[in-house]
This record gives C-alpha cells, sequence and structure tokens, in this order.
C-alpha cells in the first residue's frame, strides 16, 4: 500500500471526524418539514448543507427557505447576552442584573398600578411548550388577564369561524393524504405555491387524479396559474361571491339533502337569507361574472367529493370570519364533510400557528382550547396548576386591543416573545407611539428587531437548530423537533428564560421544569379531556410515529386523522348554517376619488413574516432584496408610471416608497405589495384600525390607496 494513499485515507477519515449532523424542524411555514443541518470542517472552512428528511407529511421535500434557515441562526448579529438600555443605549449585562431589573420593574407597577398593568404578546413559531408556558406565567406568575400573540393576526378568523361552524378548530379536518382524493377543491385567498411550497405536490396529485381545481384570488398567483378557473374577485368581496355560490347551489337544488336534516341546524334561515338575493347585484359587486358562478356552484356541488382551503387572502379582512363561515356554508350545503376527499382546511402560516392557539397564549383560552370564562374549565386548570381558581385572571382583550389599552395607558409594561408588533401589526406608527408610551418594556429574541430596539431589557433566545419541543403542523399532527445544536454563548431557551423570570417573581415552585419534556408532561395532563386532547402523546411516541394528529386521549390512541365523520362538536353534536350579510357597507372603508386604488399584501416566496429571519439570509435576500408595488399595465399607463420606477403608495394613516413591477397578473383596480420589509417599506403603516368584530382580525388584505410617482 502506497504512501500517498495511506495519506489520502488518513485526510478523510479526519474530514469525516470533522463532520456533525443536527436534526431539525424548518422554523417557517405550518408545512414544518424534517430536516437535518451537516456542518463540514474542512481545508479550514465550515460549510453547511440543509438535507431534507423524509417524514409523513413533506416526504423529505424543504423549499428554499428551510434550505437556508441557518444562515440566520449562525448569523454574526445573533443576540449573545442579555441587554439594558441605559442612556438611550443598549449595554451587556449579566442574566442577574437583567433578571433583577425585570423583577424590580414588574413589582414597582404592579403594586402601584395592579397585577393587570403588566401584558404579555406571544409568538406562533415557539413550541407548544413554551406557548403553553408562557400562558401559565402571565396568568399564575404576573397574575394578569392581558395575553395575547401574534396569531391574532394570522389564523384567528379561520379559527373562529371553524368554531362557530363545527364547535372545534383544528388547521385541517382531514389528513394532506385525502387531498388526492378530492374531485373538486375550491381555494379561497391562499397562494400555496408561494406560502407553502412542499403542499403543492398534493395539488398536483389530486389534479393528475382529475381533480378540478378552483382559485379565488384578485392575482394570478403562481397558485393560480395551476387552476382550471381561476377567479379574479374585487378585494373584499369575498362574503358576496359565496351567498352567490349559495344562491345558485339553492336555487337549482344542488343540496344534499340528507345531510342538512342529519348533521345540520339553521339551515332554513340561512335558505330564506338567500332567497332574498340578486345574483346580477353579487355579480355587479364582485366583479364575478354570472356565469361563472354558475360554473362553481354546479362544478363543487355534482362532484361526489370536494374541499375548500382558506387562508390569509380571505381571513385578514374586518369581515374574515363571516366570509369563511359563508364559505363552510357551501361545504355544508352539499354535505362535504368528513370523509374521504371531503373537508374545510385553514392553510395555516406560522410554523405553530396551530398549537400555538391551543395552549393559552389567547385572551380567552386555557390549554387544550378550554374557555377561560368557564367555570369548570377554570376550576380544572386552577387544580392543576395548583391555585385558588378565584386567583386566576379573568379574558383579556385581544392583540391590537393590548396596544390600544398602552396608548390610553391602562398598561404600562409588555413582555414580548419572538414578535415583531411595530412591523407586523396594522397602522404600524400607532402600534410603535404605544410601546414607546410604556414604562416598561421586556423584548426575548434571537436579534434586535424594530419592536426589540425599543425595549428596556433584550433576553437572548435560542433558535430552531438549539431549541427542542413540538410543534402542530398545518395538519394538526404533532411533531417533535429533536435540536442538538450548541446553545452558545449566554443565549437560554425561551422556557428557560420564563421560567427564570417567574423565580425571581416568587413564583419558582410552579415553574420547576428542566426540559422541554417535562414541560410536555404538564402540558399533556393540562389538555386531559378537553378539545385539543394531547395527553396521548409522548416524546417517545412521537419519535416513534413521526407526529401524531390530535386528539389523542391515551397512549393506545393512534390519534385522529379525519374529524367529523360521525359528528361536530358543538353540544348538540350538529354543524351550525350561518346567515351572512355582504357589501361594502358598513365598516369597511370604501375606495373613493382620492384614494381609488385597493391594496391588499402578501407574502413571496424567498420571505416570511416581517423578514427579520429571513432578511438575515443572504441566498434569500439575494432572490428578493427590496420590496415591490404590482401594478396591471393599464393602471401603470393611467398614472404614467414606468416599470422599476419608484412610486408612493398613501392611504390616510401613512405612505410607503416601492419599486413599480408592471404585470397583467393583478386586477387594474388593485396593488399589491409584499409585507416582509421594514422601515418606509412597510406596508401595514397604511393598514387601518378596524377590527373583524368576532375574531379581532385587522383587515390587511383590503385598504383603499392612491398612488403617484415618487418625488424626492
Amino acid at each position: 500500500m502506497n504512501q500517498s494513499f495511506l495519506q489520502y485515507v488518513q485526510q478523510t477519515s479526519e474530514q469525516q471526524e470533522r463532520k456533525r449532523v443536527f436534526p431539525s424542524q424548518c422554523p417557517f411555514c405550518s408545512m414544518q418539514c424534517k430536516m437535518q443541518l451537516v456542518e463540514q470542517h474542512a481545508e479550514g472552512r465550515t460549510r453547511y448543507q440543509t438535507i431534507g428528511i423524509h417524514n409523513p407529511t413533506t416526504f423529505g421535500r424543504i423549499c428554499m427557505k428551510g434550505q437556508h434557515a441557518h444562515q440566520h441562526a449562525l448569523h454574526k448579529e445573533r443576540l449573545n447576552h442579555p441587554l439594558i438600555k441605559r442612556n438611550g443605549q443598549f449595554v451587556k449585562v449579566t442574566w442577574q442584573e437583567a433578571l433583577d431589573e425585570i423583577k424590580a420593574r414588574t413589582q414597582t407597577l404592579q403594586t402601584e398600578h395592579g397585577n393587570d398593568a403588566i401584558s404579555v404578546y406571544g409568538s406562533a413559531s415557539i413550541t407548544n411548550e413554551e406557548a403553553y408556558l408562557l400562558g401559565k406565567f402571565a396568568r399564575v406568575a404576573l397574575k394578569t388577564k392581558y395575553i395575547d400573540y401574534n396569531g391574532r393576526l394570522c389564523m384567528s378568523s379561520a379559527a373562529t369561524a371553524a368554531n362557530q361552524t363545527f364547535g372545534l378548530d383544528r388547521g385541517l379536518t382531514f389528513p394532506l393524504r385525502d387531498i388526492k382524493h378530492a374531485r373538486v377543491l375550491l381555494l379561497v385567498g391562499t397562494n400555496i405555491a408561494e406560502c407553502q411550497p412542499t403542499l403543492m405536490p398534493y395539488l398536483e396529485e389530486a389534479k393528475k387524479n382529475g381533480a378540478f381545481l378552483i382559485v379565488i384570488d384578485p392575482r394570478k398567483t403562481a397558485t393560480a396559474k395551476l387552476a382550471d378557473l381561476h377567479v379574479s374577485l374585487r378585494p373584499g368581496s369575498d362574503a358576496a361571491l359565496a351567498n352567490g355560490i349559495l344562491h345558485v347551489m339553492l336555487h337549482e337544488q344542488l343540496l344534499d339533502e340528507e345531510f342538512i336534516k342529519k348533521r345540520t341546524s339553521g339551515f332554513q334561515e340561512m335558505k330564506q337569507h338567500i332567497s332574498h338575493m340578486s345574483l346580477p347585484d353579487i355579480t355587479q359587486q364582485t366583479g364575478v361574472s354570472m356565469k361563472v358562478i354558475q360554473k362553481i356552484a354546479r362544478k363543487f356541488a355534482r362532484e361526489k367529493t370536494g374541499m375548500i382551503l382558506t387562508a390569509r387572502g380571505i381571513e385578514q379582512q374586518i369581515d374574515g370570519t363571516a366570509s369563511v363561515r359563508n364559505f363552510l356554508n357551501i361545504l355544508l350545503v352539499t354535505g362535504k364533510i368528513g370523509r374521504i376527499g371531503c373537508g374545510y382546511g385553514a392553510i395555516t402560516g406560522q410554523g405553530n400557528g396551530q398549537g400555538a392557539r391551543e395552549h393559552g397564549q389567547k385572551a380567552d383560552q386555557l390549554p387544550g382550547y378550554r374557555d377561560i370564562t368557564n367555570p369548570v374549565h377554570r376550576k380544572e386548570m386552577a387544580e392543576i396548576w395548583n391555585i385558588d381558581e378565584k386567583e386566576l385572571p379573568g379574558k383579556g382583550v385581544s392583540a391590537f386591543e393590548m396596544f390600544e389599552k398602552m396608548q390610553k395607558g391602562e398598561i404600562k409594561a409588555l413582555f414580548l416573545m419572538c414578535s415583531n408588533p411595530v412591523q407586523s401589526g396594522p397602522h404600524a406608527s400607532f402600534i410603535k407611539k404605544a410601546i414607546e408610551q410604556l414604562s416598561f418594556f421586556v423584548a426575548i429574541d434571537l436579534f434586535i428587531s424594530e419592536t426589540a430596539a425599543l425595549a428596556d431589557v433584550i433576553l437572548p433566545a435560542s433558535s430552531y437548530l438549539e431549541d427542542e419541543g413540538t410543534m402542530t403542523n398545518i395538519e394538526g399532527r404533532v411533531t417533535l423537533r429533536e435540536a442538538t445544536y450548541p446553545l452558545k454563548h449566554q443565549r437560554k431557551h425561551d422556557w428557560q428564560i420564563i421560567c427564570d423570570i417567574a423565580a425571581v417573581l416568587g413564583k419558582g415552585g410552579s415553574f420547576s421544569f428542566s426540559s422541554a419534556e417535562d414541560i410536555f408532561e404538564e402540558l399533556r395532563t393540562a389538555t386531559k379531556g378537553a378539545k385539543a386532547d394531547y395527553s396521548g402523546m409522548t416524546y417517545d411516541r412521537l419519535r416513534k410515529t413521526q407526529g401524531i394528529l390530535w386528539p389523542c386521549s391515551h397512549l393506545e390512541d393512534r390519534g385522529t386523522e379525519r374529524l367529523f365523520e360521525h359528528q361536530f362538536s358543538h353540544p348538540d353534536k350538529l354543524a351550525k348554517f350561518a346567515v351572512v350579510a355582504h357589501g361594502q357597507q358598513g365598516a369597511k372603508e370604501p375606495v373613493s376619488p382620492e384614494y381609488p386604488l385597493y391594496l391588499t399584501t402578501g407574502r413571496v416566496m424567498a420571505h416570511y413574516q416581517t423578514g427579520v429571519q429571513t432578511r438575515k439570509s443572504t441566498s434569500l435576500v439575494a432572490r428578493q432584496f427590496e420590496a415591490y408595488v404590482e401594478l396591471h399595465p393599464d393602471t401603470a399607463e393611467a398614472y404614467g408610471i414606468q416599470h422599476g420606477e419608484l412610486v408612493t403608495i398613501q392611504s390616510k394613516r401613512g405612505s410607503v416608497i416601492m419599486r413599480c413591477h408592471i404585470t397583467d397578473t393583478t386586477r387594474k383596480d388593485t396593488v399589491f405589495v409584499p409585507f416582509h420589509w421594514n422601515k418606509h417599506q412597510s406596508i401595514n403603516l397604511l393598514i387601518g384600525k378596524q377590527l373583524d368584530p368576532h375574531s379581532k382580525m385587522p383587515g390587511f388584505k383590503y385598504c383603499p390607496v392612491q398612488l403617484s410617482a415618487y418625488k424626492n
């Protein structure tokens, strides 16, 4: 054996020894793709590669965001130490100094102004364990009623509509594999191709099996280009379109009368309401022809199987709950739920958007979807938490309403976890001013975001690579995110930070957890017997099964893949029809000669939410480095605007500057802007403060604006 070969073997062996593999899940969308990060040290350099891992949801697929997620987790601007703002500047401090500051300021404020002077704002990106713990922290350690989370701005209208209609909210009422059995798929306000790209193969498989795909969206998105029928409706007219479809179904007797009779209530009231409507009026209001409305109604009703999928396009409106309920009316009149190839799906946006809303971060909920106003539910949680039920705070207010209370001076302090409301909230300048009025503000994050920059104390959190815990994906499948990347510097896991703060506030006995798995064991107990029952799951079971769909009530329970096969979750076991009025009347701000265009917002494939993470990725920024506004060619010509030119977009609340992209994929009366950018390109500066009366969702997807060429 020659010397050169021995040297080669030795060198290869050394390189292999310097290779490390870290298991994880993508930190971005609700598909929660399983993956692993390969770290390779060779020739004085460190290289990283992300590889998709087979799992029951995405089968090893990952998208560009998942491929490059490690770039933000390993970024040089990650927070490494606690920071305290002194004389307007952040300075590094020890954990003990930071905790002492939090203790002193919190106790002083609560002594002077009461427990409810403190508020907590959570996240749909944290694990189930941390979401559960944050709710417990607010109610047991701080004893405040003011807690809500950023998922209120994402999935709340769909969740509210599902609860009102079915008595239960789980993102999908079916497993993803059922999609291939649907003969017709009705997508409303969802651009899956860019927002959940690893879901697209399910739609493609359904189409290969003969499914008819209908996409309802003002824009001809990448998803709409796959459709057999793209319906470019006028923004904000979703409820009217659903009423038009129902009108045709009722008039032509395209109904499942047996299903309606046996499994629903409220049909006659809904039928009478629809009978008074005029289809020509609906056509005029929606911009959708009578022929197209009839085609949708007939196709969806006559096929044996069908599904309706909604997302933020229909949900992020001040009538979002009503609009979703109206499309659920369509599902009920045709009996297309509770069997293979049928059902409803809210395409959850954030990574743990489903789990984060189940376990106590919402103002009105306790773990497992318990109702905080229900005396029985309150008693159950008080016993589990070993407190007197009278000590358990009552119902608070929604996310945006908390900022209104800050502005009024009723809330004096804020604990913020892994969220960026200064950019993600409506009327963003108002939120910034409200936070600036606080007496004390603590932010827990990976970076100094636009919101964290306003804090008095910032605590360094752990990333998806470092933080183990469970996540609940788009299907309602609870998965275990293994995380073994070393936690460096003075960073801590979110759950550790919560426990540390609780301890200095004198509540350490209720937060004496040593691992994420310890917290999950308490979560299992806390959800037992509740609607979102996780009690039959353990970390060991989740590892072996690669995830279980809730509810799962005992250790032999395989979980519940398909909901509502035999009954719904209301006390009478029936689904409820809704009477949904429509129109531009009421609270919706109308277009006018001064503000003649509709603004709608959304995502692009390369970025996620407010971009705090994805804008730290050089590979993703290279694909999309700035915001832009999409204009129809005729609209651009009318305003004398050229492709690539800077334009000013203005609403009654403010203005932003964008580069113009001229495209025929949007309506002439509509402009589209992605919301991932900050400062003068933060589109949420333009959005109003009005909220959906049921879900408290702001109207991100509908805002009258004016347009002009930018002038220095």
